[in-house]
């Protein structure tokens, strides 16, 4: 999305006449958490196109006959859907960056388990073995 879209320049009453809804409307659909706009000094609200574009699914929604708090729901699991796609995109990115050697592997290194940082088919370094040497007193006579 573009800096625009989101960027919030509308007062409520243009947000309001934008939306075809009533200020008051608004005011609710933010205390209630529906959609939520900036802040400018002295708490006054700011809409974004995103905004808007968010108040109009929210009437169409209502005149479905879905209720505010199914309203709320549907927007919450669609922020989600969005989120997760994005994940699986850079997931998706960053396995083909794999796939083409164009990343790095990461092993466990010679001491301590730290972490380091291969080249593709490149393995670490071999630990040399260590040999811990137990001595035992044996107590004679008691």
């Amino acid at each position: 999305m573009n800096g625009e879209y989101l960027r919030p320049v509308f007062v409520i009453s243009v947000a309001a006449q934008l939306a075809d809804m009533h200020p008051q409307t608004l005011r609710q659909y933010d205390r209630i958490g529906l959609v939520s706009p900036s802040r400018q000094s002295g708490k006054q609200r700011r809409y974004s196109q995103r905004d808007v574009s968010l108040l109009r699914q929210v009437q169409a929604l209502s005149k479905d006959g879905v209720s505010l708090e199914g309203i709320k729901r549907i927007l919450d699991l669609q922020d989600q859907v969005a989120y997760l796609q994005t994940e699986v995109n850079d997931l998706r990115n960053e396995l083909i960056a794999v796939r083409q050697g164009q990343s790095r592997i990461f092993a466990a290194g010679t001491s301590g388990g730290d972490v380091v940082s291969l080249a593709r088919g490149m393995r670490p370094e071999r630990r040399e073995p260590t040999v811990t040497v137990f001595t035992a007193r044996r107590a004679i006579g008691r």
